[in-house]
């Protein structure tokens, strides 16, 4: 009788990103971050595949005790038949019942909303990574884009001042 060894196969745990929703984290402020598996047909996972989609527009709804990712664009499968897909069809998300009902609570205050921020694939399967989200005002998001030029400007003179060999104290 041989013993089986403690090695296994190594896992891909690379993700292969598909889309990102960079827009996602400069108009709302991210409170807490899920991965869920998302309920695809097969054009769709075809298409995905092929590295199309958009989840620029995209949001998640509770419809009864579920929720449905909305308004993301999957293009129709170039070599679908008639078993291709909508594009822009109602997706539902996997997740733990103990998740679905803390982002349940969470929605109930003003405010709030979930955005998906990238969708991957990750071990062959498709996930998306979805965020709980609070939106933010004008006078924020300049504020932020703010931060970031002086951030950017004072690397820029640190590092110029580095090359001349020029100390900074």
């Amino acid at each position: 009788m041989s013993k089986k060894s403690g090695r296994s196969k190594p896992a891909r745990s690379d993700r292969q990103v598909i889309a990102t929703n960079r827009k996602a984290r400069h108009n709302y402020n991210i409170k807490d971050t899920y991965e869920a598996g998302i309920s695809l047909m097969g054009t769709e996972v075809k298409s995905l595949r092929d590295g199309q989609a958009s989840i620029v527009d995209g949001y998640a709804m509770f419809s009864g005790n579920e929720l449905w990712l909305e308004n993301v664009y999957i293009p129709e499968y170039g070599y679908g038949t008639w078993t291709n897909h909508l594009a822009r069809r109602k997706r539902k998300l996997l997740l733990h019942r103990s998740e679905l009902n803390k982002l349940k609570r969470a929605l109930d205050a003003a405010g709030t909303t979930i955005v998906p921020l990238s969708l991957y694939f990750r071990n062959g399967k498709a996930k998306v990574e979805i965020a709980l989200a609070e939106g933010k005002r004008d006078y924020d998001k300049r504020h932020a884009l703010r931060e970031a030029q002086d951030k950017r400007e004072a690397q820029r003179a640190m590092r110029e001042a580095n090359r001349r060999g020029i100390s900074m104290l």
